[in-house]
């Protein structure tokens, strides 16, 4: 694991710059990959997103304060170039961002990236039928294992209010899950 102060002085500092970002893409790629692809659920727009994210990362580290974690303030980057790519996504095709996380589901089935059963594609389905803000909560706290605080970093939301977001988001995907059974 690496060092995060470090790593910041080493990305702010001209002479080490390039060579720090090496060693912070292959810190976090995997992680930034799968939050990403949970998300705009594509592996494909998963990559471009991810490289987009970068990019920022990349644009804006001189400006990053080290008041939060550096991979809580690129995760916060990550989850806005992804909500961005499917709001314009949904606004390119004029049509609703839960139809856009539909049809992308919908797709898993023939990608070849995709690996999971056919539990796991219900779960996909479910999640992709949430609000926004309840998908990006239980990605977080279910698949990702973070803990509340960390989400709460990230989203710059209160504990209380991820816990309630959690709780609802739990309760439609169980539902969900009944309906499909039946």
């Amino acid at each position: 694991m690496v060092d995060e102060v470090i790593l910041v002085e080493q990305l702010q500092n001209v002479q080490t710059k390039e060579q720090a970002f090496r060693v912070l893409i292959t810190e976090y790629k995997e992680r930034l990959y799968w939050h990403i692809r949970k998300i705009v659920i594509s592996h494909d727009d998963a990559d471009d997103v991810l490289q987009n994210t970068f990019i920022k990362v990349f644009k804006g580290i001189n400006n990053f304060k080290q008041e939060s974690q550096l991979f809580s303030w690129m995760y916060r980057i990550a989850t806005n170039e992804s909500i961005t790519f499917i709001n314009k996504r949904a606004k390119e095709r004029n049509t609703d961002i839960s139809e856009i996380k539909q049809g992308l589901v919908t797709s898993l089935q023939s990608d070849e990236w995709f690996t999971g059963d056919e539990i796991q594609l219900i779960l996909q389905e479910a999640v992709a039928t949430l609000p926004e803000k309840q998908q990006l909560v239980f990605n977080m706290k279910y698949f990702d294992n973070m803990k509340y605080d960390e989400i709460s970093n990230i989203l710059e939301t209160s504990v209380g209010g991820l816990k309630a977001s959690y709780f609802h988001a739990v309760k439609k995907i169980e539902n969900y899950i009944k309906t499909r059974k039946d």
